[in-house]
């Protein structure tokens, strides 16, 4: 069998910068939940995209969790959310029994459609939040959405989950709202495997997120809590493993920049194949390289071409709102998410891949036209 190639898949650095963490998290016995590692994990992200404060979680869906409470959405609350997303951005609603009022994208950005947010602004002016998503490395167009979201003053949280290392206008993606949140899944740009991360320059409201994340117990001599608590942070050895991780941010973002700029040299002249957009203000990290379908090669074709390789690849998120636990909940806009859905293709995009990796991939999708 030829060997595997991943979607995206997790590894650590040449360097082994990772182990020196760990080693010393093992070495001092902080292993269990708190520990130097955490602080300095917290401490050094917040540095790297310019925030003021951060909190280490136990995962971006936990982050997104607590930014919402602390952006102080509730019961019957309404939260409008991105439909052409991972459910893990929508779910943390449910979880604070809000209501999830979907927004299409553009074409332009893959992302939030600024049209389609002042539609549902004009139909539900009662908004406790809007959940902004950089959708596979891709900024959204945060100047219309945020003058949009500061004129009905609205929070703002930004699910910067799959965009660590993309830059908007010159800043970090994840800054601009009032929280935002990064992932360190295992398959994402950075990973600890599993975890997450809220950034915030509101420092006290990170702070209570700390709190919450921590079970919520008092300054007491005895254990006491005197809020509902959650067992949402992360451990010192996981923290290690993200700060060596961070040291790399950098190598990675141009290996994904590579590994684009490599498919859309290759394949960019196919009859019906677009790749996704660019923006002049967007410097995505190229999460995964993806593409859309308009001719005779449909994406069905190329998964199970892919497949026959032993390649790994899959289709661009389903929308929420055509998600059967969603659909009961209302959607703004036309058919674009929709469309992206269907004609979409995530190539794989793991930075461990080779020339030659690239090349059977390019190969095997080549094929399809010449058939």
């Amino acid at each position: 069998m030829k060997e595997r190639i991943f979607l995206s898949s997790p590894h650590m650095s040449d360097e082994g910068y990772e182990m020196q963490y760990v080693k010393e998290a093992f070495d001092t016995n902080w292993i269990a939940p708190l520990g130097e590692n955490v602080n300095g994990f917290e401490r050094e992200l917040a540095e790297k995209v310019g925030s003021k404060s951060a909190a280490a979680l136990s995962s971006g869906t936990a982050a997104i969790h607590l930014a919402l409470k602390a952006a102080g959405v509730g019961e019957g609350d309404i939260v409008f959310c991105p439909t052409l997303t991972f459910s893990a951005t929508a779910n943390p609603i449910i979880y604070q029994n809000a209501i999830p009022i979907f927004i299409d994208s553009d074409y332009e950005t893959w992302n939030m459609s600024p049209k389609a947010l002042e539609e549902a602004f004009e139909k539900y002016p009662e908004v406790k939040a809007v959940i902004v998503v950089h959708l596979y490395g891709l900024s959204a167009d945060m100047d219309k959405i945020m003058d949009i979201c500061k004129k009905h003053s609205v929070a703002v949280i930004e699910d910067a989950a799959e965009s660590l290392g993309t830059y908007y206008k010159g800043k970090h993606t994840g800054t601009f709202g009032d929280y935002g949140i990064f992932s360190f899944n295992g398959n994402k740009i950075i990973t600890t495997s599993g975890g997450g991360m809220l950034v915030s320059n509101n420092v006290e409201r990170v702070a209570k997120a700390r709190f919450w994340a921590t079970q919520s117990r008092d300054q007491a001599r005895h254990y006491q809590h005197s809020e509902l608590g959650f067992n949402y942070r992360m451990s010192n050895v996981v923290a290690g493993i993200g700060r060596g991780q961070l040291k790399v941010l950098d190598q990675r973002v141009a290996k994904k920049s590579y590994i684009f700029e490599f498919y859309k040299r290759e394949l960019g002249g196919l009859e019906g194949l677009e790749f996704m957009p660019s923006n002049e203000w967007d410097e995505p990290n190229y999460w995964l390289s993806s593409i859309t379908l308009s001719g005779k090669v449909r994406p069905i074709d190329i998964f199970e071409a892919l497949e026959a390789e032993n390649i790994e690849s899959r289709p661009v998120w389903k929308p929420m709102h055509m998600q059967p636990f969603f659909e009961k909940y209302d959607f703004v806009g036309t058919d674009v998410s929709e469309k992206l859905f269907g004609n979409g293709v995530c190539l794989p995009s793991d930075t461990k891949m080779t020339d030659e990796d690239l090349e059977r991939v390019v190969k095997t999708i080549k094929g399809l036209w010449l058939e």
